[in-house]
């Protein structure tokens, strides 16, 4: 579960539409947040969790761990409310709790198998040549799939990636943070970022490729 200090660390993030500081009446939501009024939890609970089960969803593919994930960041956010800043919009810092709350739960789980990063990266010669050439991609319409069977591939294709280069995937290309903004989830360096996100890229275009290939007639 996210905790307390977790969500702290996300009071100045700038996700979820780079929003600025509370106005006042969320400064007056706050303070009845921080007195632990009920009617204000169920505002919080009334306004945000749509968009927060959503952005569970995208993270983790899965209804169940999804609402699972959403129940925790709430009880993080509770839990916390009183130390935080406000120097961020509450939507803002809220979206950071369930991300942090979602790429736990994916650290946790093993469902799928791991591939090597290494075997699904292109190999090249001493001249820099492809020792594979890389697969054509069809023309051929009637092997286009269907867009929500499309998604399904794609998502079983990024759960095979080793957790590193996953999550940089899923917060870059799926929750379309910015490199920034992943770097400041994720503790690392924006070029980090871009080096991960370059590599699982490749490595990912390897997977669908021969998921691809496997349905050709």
């Amino acid at each position: 579960m996210t905790t307390p200090s977790d969500a702290n660390r996300g009071a100045g993030y700038a996700g979820a539409g780079s929003l600025p500081p509370a106005d006042d009446s969320e400064q007056v939501l706050l303070a009845r947040l921080r007195r632990g009024d009920d009617d204000a939890f169920a505002i919080v609970v009334r306004d945000q969790g749509r968009q927060m089960l959503a952005t569970a969803r995208r993270l983790l593919g899965n209804e169940e761990d999804a609402r699972e994930a959403l129940q925790e960041a709430f009880v993080a956010v509770f839990r916390s409310i009183a130390s935080f800043a406000g120097n961020a919009r509450l939507a803002t810092w809220m979206h950071r709790v369930v991300v942090n709350t979602a790429l736990m739960k994916l650290r946790r789980r093993r469902c799928r198998p791991e591939c090597a990063l290494e075997d699904l990266l292109p190999r090249f010669s001493e001249d820099g040549h492809h020792l594979e050439p890389p697969c054509p991609r069809s023309g051929r319409p009637e092997l286009d799939l269907q867009r929500e069977e499309n998604r399904t591939i794609v998502r079983n294709a990024i759960d095979q990636l080793p957790a590193t280069y996953r999550e940089v995937v899923l917060l870059r290309d799926i929750e379309e943070l910015s490199t920034g903004e992943v770097s400041e989830v994720l503790g690392i360096t924006a070029n980090a970022v871009k080096i991960r996100l370059h590599r699982a890229r490749q490595a990912l275009r390897t997977l669908l490729e021969r998921t691809f290939e496997d349905r050709l007639p």
